[in-house]
């Protein structure tokens, strides 16, 4: 398998801040095709790596590599071309007069011939099921809509890798369920590798693996049913638990025995279904 990202031992430190460092001797891998949800809380360090793996930072020691290409000053602009990221507001990325000029504007700036670019606001805007929009203002979108039209505007360019940087915490829960359906069909058809920075741990439901940081360093690794079944220690760690895991804590006070494996609202609907049916 094909490593897409590498972190070797990042340090790093905002300047002129009295704190502690931002990263501190972060490493992880993630492999092509993957979607690696890294979650945290405030000030862990997770955006910054994010910034670290798009060259938008330089780390103070460490190395980032993409598909084994070590990231320097020389190779910048023609690596990050593999690596788009969609940001937390999507109204800070809008600079087109409608939807369709807002998807083409990246690739005006890569110098992309018109037929081909025409081509590819048209697909973009079909993968995230916004073409019916190409002529709109994009103020005129709700949230949801217009995280979609920021996530064209990435597709259209191709890269090889997604980040998505709290791309979810400002919409509502409708506009986030469609930017992740969107997110999650797009990567099953173009085979990208998606990472997920966020505080939501509903969110990190969706990958394949989670990357929980603390401090600046991987605090815990695995499957989202493994990270979940820490239970009391992401709380202590700043996070959350997912509805399904906060639900079978409060059984389990009650005296109600409940699977041990995780299970995801759906699951333990019908899990609760059947278990009420037998009695």
């Amino acid at each position: 398998m094909t490593t897409a990202v590498e972190l070797a031992h990042l340090v790093y430190q905002y300047a002129g801040e009295d704190q502690e460092r931002a990263l501190n001797d972060l490493s992880f891998q993630i492999e092509e095709g993957e979607w690696v949800a890294i979650v945290g809380p405030n000030g862990s360090g997770k955006s910054t790596s994010a910034k670290a793996i798009n060259g938008l930072i330089a780390p103070l020691r460490g190395e980032v590599k993409i598909f084994d290409t070590l990231l320097t000053e020389e190779n910048l602009w023609e690596l990050r071309r593999q690596v788009g990221m969609v940001f937390q507001n999507p109204d800070n990325q809008f600079v087109g007069a409608t939807v369709e000029d807002d998807v083409a504007f990246g690739l005006e700036n890569q110098g992309i011939p018109r037929a081909e670019m025409v081509a590819r606001v048209t697909d973009a805007l079909a993968k995230v099921r916004m073409t019916d929009f190409a002529k709109r203002e994009p103020a005129r979108l709700s949230g949801g809509q217009k995280q979609r039209v920021a996530i064209a505007g990435v597709v259209a360019l191709r890269p090889k890798i997604i980040i998505l940087d709290e791309a979810t915490s400002m919409l509502d829960p409708k506009g986030r369920k469609e930017v992740i359906e969107t997110i999650r069909q797009i990567k099953e058809e173009a085979q990208l590798t998606v990472i997920s920075i966020t505080h939501d741990i509903d969110e990190a439901a969706h990958a394949n693996r989670v990357l929980v940081i603390k401090d600046g360093a991987v605090a815990l690794e695995g499957k989202p049913e493994k990270i979940f079944s820490y239970g009391e220690e992401l709380i202590e760690l700043g996070l959350d638990l997912p509805f399904p895991e906060k639900l079978k804590a409060a059984l389990k006070k009650r005296g109600i025995s409940v699977p041990q494996e995780y299970l995801t609202t759906e699951r333990m609907a019908e899990w609760l279904w059947t278990s009420l049916s037998k009695k």
